[in-house]
């Protein structure tokens, strides 16, 4: 029926017309009730339900001029028709489209019309008394009409909010689905990159160094191997716990080790001593003694880690480095500074390219701070992040 609309109405317009003409047969005004076969319907009566019924083959192409069409027909035939015929069906059915179809407003006004219009007509014109019940039944039908049209758009217009709403509600579990997804993948994309700059760093200055020395100081060499060994083993490990997060549910068990954060950052910058740069640090949290939370405390030993795989990467010769953590009313600032060592440009270079100081501003942006990296003036390179403590 919905792919065939007017083959679908054609049906109906014939089932509408087969049941005016029987109906225009049947005398409501028998000796002992309505009877049927007791009267014939003039010829001109059959002109007009056919040119009804035919109309309503485009009732839903075309439903005001279609109501217009059988409702001046229904006038015809009650004005002039003697006995009556049911032409007025055709026009209920036309009535009851319109207000299947269109807004309450409009069914109102067009409804109210058609009712008054073609009962008052019915009222004041053939032999029967205003009063008779042909009269009140085209009152009761039209009014019918537009009542049942008026009650199936509200329930299809109710049906299509529900099916809208589901989708929408389905487009927006996805589009949330994607961006937890995208979000997720950033994290894990930070975290590999901090892990694997700052290990394979100290590796690449271990390796060198080791090299330099291997002939004239193997002392030397195996002490900067061993440094390899521990940076590569560091490394291994982090990767696994990163890595372990994306594990399914039905995968083996993945690391429980807790994230690095401030406890361990000793232990980050003992790394880099013995890499060969200097890092003085100074951390102040305040005497309360309340612990960082722990999206805030790894962000912070992130930024700093990158800081100085960066100063370690691209600072000069001689290079020394400045840690400072400190808590300032709602907030945590972190500060990684370098003087540049003997090359006066070479702290520049971060600015160039990578992902590290992007990296790092995201992490801030993330728990609603701020991270700024830039040269300093007379040369050197300054990290400055400020997240905060809640």
């Amino acid at each position: 029926m919905r792919a065939h609309p007017l083959a679908t109405d054609a049906v109906l317009a014939l089932g509408a017309l087969v049941s005016m003409v029987v109906g225009s047969f049947a005398d409501p005004h028998g000796p002992h009730g309505p009877t049927f076969g007791t009267r014939t319907p003039e010829p001109f009566s059959l002109l007009l339900m056919l040119l009804g019924a035919a109309a309503l083959v485009f009732r839903r192409r075309q439903p005001h001029a279609v109501l217009a069409v059988t409702a001046g027909l229904s006038l015809l035939e009650l004005t002039t028709g003697e006995p009556r015929a049911p032409v007025a069906m055709a026009a209920v059915i036309a009535l009851y489209t319109l207000a299947s179809r269109t807004d309450r407003p409009t069914t109102g006004r067009i409804g109210l019309l058609t009712m008054a219009g073609m009962t008052g007509v019915a009222m004041l014109s053939g032999p029967l008394p205003w009063y008779a019940q042909e009269n009140i039944g085209i009152f009761a039908w039209t009014g019918m009409a537009a009542a049942a049209g008026d009650a199936v758009r509200s329930r299809r217009a109710f049906v299509d909010a529900i099916r809208e709403r589901a989708e929408r509600a389905e487009r927006t579990r996805e589009e949330e689905a994607r961006r937890r997804v995208a979000e997720e993948r950033l994290r894990i994309a930070r975290d590999l990159h901090d892990v694997v700059a700052h290990h394979i760093a100290l590796v690449n200055v271990q390796a060198g160094v080791a090299a330099h020395v291997m002939d004239k100081r193997p002392d030397q060499a195996k002490e900067a191997l061993a440094h390899v060994r521990d940076a590569s083993r560091s490394a291994l490990n982090e990767l696994r716990a990163t890595v372990g997060l994306l594990r399914q549910s039905g995968d083996p068990e993945a690391p429980t080790e807790p994230a690095p954060g401030l406890a361990v950052l000793d232990e980050l910058v003992d790394s880099f001593r013995k890499a060969g740069l200097p890092v003085k640090v100074m951390m102040e949290l305040g005497r309360d003694g309340d612990p960082l939370a722990a999206a805030v405390d790894l962000a912070a030993y992130r930024v700093i880690q990158e800081a100085l795989t960066n100063v370690r990467k691209h600072a000069g010769q001689g290079a020394r480095a400045e840690v400072s953590v400190v808590r300032v009313g709602a907030s945590v600032e972190v500060t990684v500074l370098d003087d540049g060592g003997t090359d006066s440009g070479a702290a520049e270079s971060p600015e160039g390219g990578g992902h590290g100081l992007l990296g790092m501003r995201e992490r801030a942006t993330a728990l609603g701070g701020s991270c700024f990296a830039g040269p300093r003036y007379g040369g050197g390179f300054r990290v400055h992040a400020v997240l905060p403590v809640g």
